[in-house]
């Protein structure tokens, strides 16, 4: 009997506690993001950053962090177990956090970004495995969907958790609620959840299985394209995070409002995530991800030509009437690639998953800090960002297509 029916056997569903222990573990990812926003000028000004551009890489540092941590955690937890490879990622995010709160400079800031990046990129990542171990099947996309549908809530409201902290003290308790939440979830989950991958059952940590994952995907043209594009789509989402708060907050003048619309623009992404369950059933994944494209790369260029005739700073109501649906294409594109770029690597799931994360991710920092770094006080570098990208990404999945055909 396999190890995961065996557990079936015994759990007939899954405690609220459970669900809710996975759900906080994994929205600490999203905090630790969106929350900052409304921060990032009182963080800049008091850490000596005279660019207000450069206080962009509070976010996109993060990151990278978290596209290195993503290749460890997996494969770590294979080997030493759920448990110890959560406490590790744990205890990096609050070093990082302690020397956030402590940072005396903008470098020391950076480090403890980078820090908390690669820290909590290990509870988000073995969370699922964990899920993974005690459910299969329907039990499991329901605990997920359960713990997922937290995504769509937490970062629509996290700039406003951000704000509020702002109105009672300064950016440093941001820092302090984050580091009280990893404790709060690592004391949870030492004391309420067993481990659940047994000795018998792990494997030996191996850098040259994560070595041979690397090469299998950049030799299996389905799987490195969709990537590539899916690092694409994430950079081009990682601008918008980059410059949001300037432009939302700082151009337009919405100051405390700003995470309203900053929810609202969110939401369209959650909606999205639930749209897609019901239209990837009927359309197929790779048909959805062309027309999201090609609804990206139009819905950019039309908006930055109007936004161009506007002097660059359209009128709010006109820009949110460009950037809901486009965020919504945005939203439908996330899950579908990333699903795609794994199609191929069935047979290396859990390290291919790691591999296709990490890279993804280092092609989309790169790609949100020039664009995050070109903004002007104009809406025009994101959106001909967008465009420029969504045309790109486009012309990679249409060449997939043409070369290997229809993927079901």
């Amino acid at each position: 009997m396999s190890s995961s029916t065996s557990s079936n056997s015994h759990e007939h569903g899954a405690s609220k506690e459970f669900i809710v222990l996975m759900a906080f573990i994994i929205s600490l990812v999203a905090l630790s993001i969106d929350a900052m926003l409304p921060a990032l000028p009182d963080i800049g000004r008091d850490l000596g950053v005279n660019e207000p551009n450069r206080n962009q890489l509070i976010v996109s540092i993060l990151m990278l962090g978290m596209a290195v941590g993503q290749m460890i955690y997996g494969p770590l937890s294979d080997s030493i177990g759920r448990k110890p490879a959560i406490h590790l990622g744990y205890g990096l995010f609050i070093i990082g956090s302690l020397l956030s709160i402590f940072a005396t400079d903008f470098n020391m800031m950076l480090l403890g970004r980078l820090l908390q990046g690669v820290g909590v990129s290990g509870p988000r990542i073995v969370a699922v495995a964990l899920i993974r171990d005690r459910f299969e099947g329907r039990m499991m996309a329901q605990v997920l969907s359960y713990v997922m549908s937290v995504f769509i809530i937490v970062p629509a409201m996290a700039p406003a958790v951000g704000q509020a902290i702002l109105l009672f003290t300064e950016w440093q308790g941001i820092f302090v609620l984050l580091l009280l939440m990893a404790i709060a979830a690592l004391v949870w989950l030492q004391l309420r959840q067993p481990e659940t991958l047994t000795p018998e059952r792990r494997k030996p940590f191996s850098l040259r299985n994560i070595l041979r994952a690397i090469r299998e995907v950049c030799h299996t043209p389905v799987a490195l394209g969709f990537t590539l594009v899916t690092g694409i789509v994430q950079g081009a989402f990682l601008a918008y995070l980059n410059t949001a708060q300037q432009l939302f907050q700082v151009e337009y003048g919405l100051g405390e409002h700003f995470p309203a619309v900053f929810a609202a623009l969110a939401l369209a992404i959650g909606l999205a995530s639930v749209a897609n369950a019901r239209l990837v059933v009927r359309f197929g994944m790779q048909k959805i991800a062309t027309y999201a494209l090609m609804a990206v790369s139009v819905i950019s260029l039309i908006c930055f030509v109007v936004s161009a005739m506007m002097g660059g700073l359209p009128p709010l109501s006109v820009l949110m009437v460009f950037l809901l649906p486009l965020l919504f294409c945005v939203g439908l594109l996330f899950g579908n690639l990333n699903a795609l770029a794994m199609g191929p690597l069935g047979h290396i799931a859990g390290v291919g998953a790691a591999v296709v994360g990490c890279l993804s991710t280092l092609v989309s920092v790169p790609i949100g800090i020039v664009i995050g770094q070109a903004f002007n006080g104009t809406v025009l570098p994101l959106i001909g960002g967008f465009a420029l990208l969504g045309v790109l990404a486009l012309i990679v999945v249409l060449i997939i297509r043409r070369k290997l055909g229809e993927i079901h």
